[in-house]
C-alpha cells in the first residue's frame, strides 16, 4: 500500500468516527426530545426542548460537513501522480508533509507525519499549483517543496 493510500484510508478512518460520533449525538437529542414530558414548571420545559433544539441543528450541520468532507475524499484518485500541488497529492517539504484532502489533522504513517489539510486552508492555498523545487514563504518561514505524490 502506498504512502497516498494509507493517508486516503486515515482520512476514511477520521471521517467514520465523526460520523459515528454525530450519528449518535443526534440519536441522543431524539431520545431526550421523546423522553421530555411536559412538568408544572412549562417555562422550564420549553427551554429545555428549545435548547435540545438548538442542539440538534448544530449536529445537522456537522452532519452537512461531513458529508462534504465525504464528497470531496471521493474525488481523491490515490492511483494518480502529480506534477503539480493538487487535491490528493502529497506534498513533501523542507519544513513538513502534507496531504491535500481534508482538514484531518496529523498522521503517522511508518516513520514520517504528514498534515492532512483541506485545500482551501492557507497552507494549501500558497502550495497549489506548486512544482518541485518551489519555495512557499508562510508565516515567515520558507520552504522547499521536495517531492509531490
Amino acid at each position: 500500500m502506498t504512502i497516498k493510500e494509507k493517508l486516503y484510508n486515515r482520512c476514511l478512518e477520521f471521517i467514520d468516527e465523526r460520523l459515528t460520533t454525530v450519528n449518535n449525538t443526534i440519536s441522543d437529542i431524539q431520545n431526550a426530545l421523546q423522553s421530555e414530558t411536559k412538568s408544572s414548571a412549562g417555562d422550564k420545559h420549553e427551554t429545555g426542548r428549545a435548547m435540545l433544539q438548538l442542539e440538534r441543528e448544530k449536529a445537522g450541520h456537522q452532519l452537512a460537513e461531513i458529508e462534504k468532507q465525504q464528497q470531496i475524499l471521493q474525488k481523491i484518485n490515490v492511483e494518480s501522480k502529480h506534477q503539480k500541488v493538487t487535491l490528493g497529492a502529497v506534498v513533501k517539504t523542507t519544513e513538513a508533509n502534507y496531504f491535500i484532502a481534508i482538514s484531518a489533522g496529523k498522521i503517522e504513517v511508518e516513520t514520517d507525519s504528514y498534515f492532512a489539510i483541506s485545500a482551501a486552508t492557507p497552507i494549501a492555498q500558497l502550495l497549489v499549483s506548486k512544482r518541485v523545487n518551489d519555495t512557499v514563504r508562510f508565516r515567515e518561514t520558507e520552504f522547499k517543496i521536495i517531492e509531490i505524490l
